[in-house]
């Protein structure tokens, strides 16, 4: 097995096992997809992100097609959504995480970006969150849908559902899925109260001294 693929599998677990500690995978919801040379590594179904095994971890090709490993997950078409619309990523990550599917059932949320620009780590880290129909999972129009809304945006919540997460690597998508499920609880805590949001003057500081993407 090439040295890259094995890392990046044990980095996979290592993720899910961080995820699982946090709170935000509970069962065996919730997967992971990192990118290969020849491929893409993604979590298999019916496994739990805590209970993730390197060697078991499925290798697809960009067809789809299974290389090694278990069966995948059937919200593959999330992830591929991702790479195949959106240069850069490397990584892509789905979780239940309770506050972000919290939000994610409440009505009257703003499709264009379901969380406001409330602190400037979501900002920086996660931007814009627009917020996606209800589709079964696994369902084809639910990729369709998140590959539309991809090549201008890293991360999209899906209604009643959960927060999808795209990034040059798997650290980088852990660290904005985190970011991005904190700022949910924060959200949650704050409905139904005036809230202070950053303004314009202080966003465009954020994108010239962080490129962040708002």
């Amino acid at each position: 097995m090439p040295r890259e693929e094995a890392r990046l599998r044990e980095e996979m677990v290592q993720t899910g096992a961080a995820f699982r500690a946090l709170g935000l995978a509970p069962g065996t919801s919730g997967n992971l997809s990192a990118r290969l040379d020849d491929g893409w590594l993604m979590t298999p179904t019916n496994v739990g992100l805590g209970d993730l095994v390197a060697e078991r971890i499925s290798k697809l090709d960009w067809d789809g097609n299974l290389l090694s490993g278990d069966k995948p997950t059937k919200e593959l078409v999330l992830h591929r959504a991702f790479y195949e619309n959106r240069p850069g990523t490397g990584a892509v990550v789905h979780l239940h995480a309770p506050h972000a599917v919290a939000l994610s059932c409440l009505e009257g949320l703003d499709a264009e970006s379901c969380i406001a620009p409330i602190t400037p780590y979501f900002v920086m880290r996660v931007g814009r969150l627009p917020l996606l129909p209800y589709f079964r999972p696994g369902d084809p129009a639910m990729g369709e849908a998140v590959g539309r809304v991809a090549p201008r945006q890293a991360c999209v919540l899906l209604a009643n559902h959960g927060p999808v997460v795209s990034a040059g690597s798997l650290a980088l998508a852990r660290a904005a899925m985190e970011e991005l499920e904190e700022t949910a609880r924060l959200a949650l805590l704050l409905h139904g109260r005036p809230v202070r949001v950053l303004g314009e003057a202080e966003i465009q500081p954020l994108r010239e001294t962080f490129g962040a993407d708002w």
